[in-house]
């Protein structure tokens, strides 16, 4: 059982939990929104630090990153919980797991720490998941060979303390760390683990507030704010937006969102997938082509130098080309690196700078 870091005491035995930009304020005995921080005896404890639920090895270009490392494989881990409630997520099994009502941790009373100490492991034991150490993830992902360790699948904000731990082991051994993300960190925990993080993929879902908060139970404003904290503190950054048909696929909205990247740098890659139907978003079709092929042109009318199509491989949207002189870089398919032509960081043809991390 881990103390959680970021939060504060309020009055009546509450806490307010710092860790992401929802502010909980939980109740003794009660969990944030994430479903796996608890306020027992007026501190803030994680239940998954070391709960780990899903172990891959993945290429990075699956995250999706196509300018960090390309050819590379990512060992990719996950806890349960979450702190959005997206109508459409893929891994909903274990994201939303934890939200499940049960029955708050019973207090100790501040007098007995051996009944506090078995209330959390009753809670704890609540949540799926294998006993993993941060050192034996770092172990795994160098037996592996792999070159980066990505916090994915779930919300790797809410098991921050597990990554926080990963991430600066990691970084020792010279492996990169990763996040894919809905970017509801709060700014004080993305600028303590920034010295660690190498990369990150960041969900920009919607242009809309209403219909942000709608599909995924969030407001918009700290998603943008995070996306350019990220940009502004270094870290490599992709954004990856879910075209939803009659949700965010209009014309007006896919302009917005590409000319806000364009504000973050013109050289940030966006990645505009193809929805399918899943979890409670069953009465939606499938994204069609014409309709990421229609988002990258716009992503490419407004300014940005990298759009990308995902989910529809063979579509040709998936490879690189040059910004300067359109000169093909890399050759993808379905998240497969197939070819890559640059060479050191530059165009072989024109020599321009390609921005990334190639080596």
């Amino acid at each position: 059982m881990k103390q959680a870091m970021f939060y504060e005491p309020l009055t009546e035995g509450r806490v307010l939990c710092t860790l992401c930009a929802l502010y909980c304020k939980i109740a003794p005995g009660r969990r944030g929104a994430c479903g796996v921080r608890v306020n027992v005896d007026e501190r803030l404890y994680t239940l998954v630090y070391d709960k780990v639920v899903a172990r891959e090895i993945d290429p990075i270009e699956k995250k999706p990153l196509f300018h960090f490392h390309p050819g590379s494989y990512s060992y990719s881990i996950a806890t349960v919980g979450c702190n959005f409630r997206c109508l459409h997520c893929q891994n909903y099994e274990i994201s939303q797991q934890p939200k499940v009502k049960t029955p708050p941790v019973r207090e100790s009373g501040g007098t007995n720490p051996e009944i506090l100490c078995l209330s959390l492991r009753a809670l704890e034991a609540r949540i799926p998941g294998e006993h993993v150490t941060p050192e034996a993830i770092v172990h795994a992902a160098q037996r592996s060979r792999c070159r980066s360790i990505a916090y994915t699948y779930t919300e790797p904000t809410i098991f921050f303390e597990l990554a926080y731990d990963t991430a600066r082991l990691a970084a020792a051994e010279g492996i990169a760390n990763v996040f894919v993300t809905n970017g509801y960190i709060s700014g004080e925990a993305l600028a303590v683990i920034a010295p660690y993080l190498d990369a990150a993929n960041i969900d920009l879902k919607s242009f809309n507030d209403t219909a942000h908060k709608r599909m995924t139970g969030a407001r918009l404003q700290p998603v943008l704010d995070s996306i350019r904290a990220y940009k502004r503190l270094g870290i490599w950054i992709e954004v990856t937006t879910l075209i939803i048909p009659g949700h965010n696929d209009s014309d007006a909205e896919l302009r917005q969102i590409a000319e806000f990247i364009c504000s973050v740098g013109v050289d940030v890659p966006w990645h505009v997938t193809q929805f399918y139907p899943t979890y409670r978003l069953l009465d939606r079709e499938r994204t069609p082509p014409a309709t990421l092929r229609r988002a990258r042109q716009i992503g490419f009318e407004a300014g940005l130098h990298y759009v990308y199509e995902g989910n529809v491989p063979g579509e040709g949207g998936e490879n690189s080309y040059c910004h300067v002189c359109r000169a093909l870089l890399v050759r993808r398919y379905n998240c497969c690196l197939l070819e890559n032509r640059i060479r050191g960081q530059h165009c072989p043809a024109c020599a321009a700078l390609i921005p990334g991390v190639w080596q």
